[in-house]
């Protein structure tokens, strides 16, 4: 079919961008009905919507988000803060929550900040409201002294503890990292190790302190003194790195991520210690690779995608004048999922 679309102006070329005026043409409907599909609005059948829709794809229209915005007072895009970090657990998170908000009917936009500078969240926040969004997720909260303005004027909402935000808009409770790496080091020690080693993450992560928290209060709660905990940095060469300095009497290990354990393992390797007749290993996300290493990691299994999905209806429900939803669900449970390199300790 033709296209309706006139030459921008004599001599050139170039034809303009299409509008709704020509979808409205094509579809054979009014503009207020175009607008009303654009914006997702009820009161239009089905089949209007259709055939609206048919006609913006053979036009190739795509909705003008500012003068959209304008009349709405809605861009309906969702920005978010991270870290730009390249470790599996924050680029995960980053991809399930374009997918959610993609999947909500929304648009999304990215503002990386490098790690050690305090004002780089702020100034990431301002950046994300000049370019125009509805809400913001704080997609790896760290502690680094930041400080947010509490004035953005759009809902903040952060997937685990920020500093300056209230609790109803951290959108994954505390305490739930922390529970899921207690039950991790409580499989350790249901079979038979007096002790579980921790290779901890950087504390300035709040992620990273509740890993550690969790591992801690396993022992406590059975009366166990914890041992001094090593430090890693999220990565196999701090894994690594740490497991140089493991104890001979060690037979447990509780890592910060699965990348810390493959790190762990090489040591060991290394030293002639095997895993596990000489010592069980647990990390923590489920990579791809944990059930292909040798021998198969035992890990605590991260559901991103679920995360994402909780995250953005904790914001939409913040959203000024937004509808009243359906209670949101409690954010999906990690589960432990038990493989090969975990067994009881060897017996004198």
């Amino acid at each position: 079919m033709t296209s309706p679309i006139a030459p921008e102006s004599d001599g050139d070329a170039r034809r303009r961008p299409p509008g709704m005026t020509d979808v409205a043409r094509l579809a054979g409907v009014s503009q207020k009905t175009v607008s009303r599909v654009v914006n997702n609005e009820r009161y239009v059948s089905e089949e209007l919507r259709e055939k609206v829709l048919r006609a913006a794809a053979e036009l190739g229209f795509r909705p003008n988000t500012a003068a959209r915005a304008l009349i709405t007072g809605r861009f309906k895009r969702i920005g978010v803060v991270s870290l730009g970090s390249a470790l599996y657990g924050p680029a995960s998170m980053l991809v399930a929550l374009e997918r959610a908000t993609r999947a909500a009917g929304l648009s999304f936009m990215v503002a990386n900040t490098p790690e050690g500078q305090p004002e780089a969240v702020q100034e990431s926040v301002d950046w994300l409201l000049a370019q125009g969004v509805d809400g913001i997720i704080l997609s790896e909260p760290k502690d680094e002294g930041q400080h947010l303005r509490p004035d953005a004027g759009v809902p903040i909402v952060s997937l685990g503890q920020a500093a300056d935000l209230p609790a109803e808009h951290v959108a994954l409770a505390r305490g739930r990292t922390a529970a899921s790496c207690r039950e991790a080091v409580e499989h350790l020690l249901d079979l038979g190790h007096r002790q579980v080693w921790h290779i901890a993450a950087p504390q300035d992560w709040w992620e990273g302190r509740e890993r550690l928290e969790g591992w801690a209060q396993a022992h406590r709660a059975r009366g166990i003194e914890p041992p001094p905990p090593l430090q890693g940095d999220w990565t196999p060469a701090g894994g690594y790195a740490a497991g140089r300095l493991l104890p001979p009497e060690a037979t447990a290990v509780f890592c910060a991520n699965d990348d810390t354990a493959i790190g762990l393992a090489r040591a060991l390797h290394e030293a002639g210690r095997r895993v596990p007749a000489d010592v069980s290993l647990v990390g923590f996300d489920d990579i791809p690779a944990a059930a292909y290493l040798t021998p198969p990691l035992t890990t605590v299994q991260q559901d991103f995608e679920g995360d994402a999905t909780h995250a953005l209806e904790h914001l939409l429900r913040l959203l000024p004048g937004a509808a009243p939803r359906e209670a949101t669900p409690a954010a999906p449970r990690r589960r432990l999922v038990v493989r090969a390199s975990t067994a009881p300790p060897l017996t004198e």
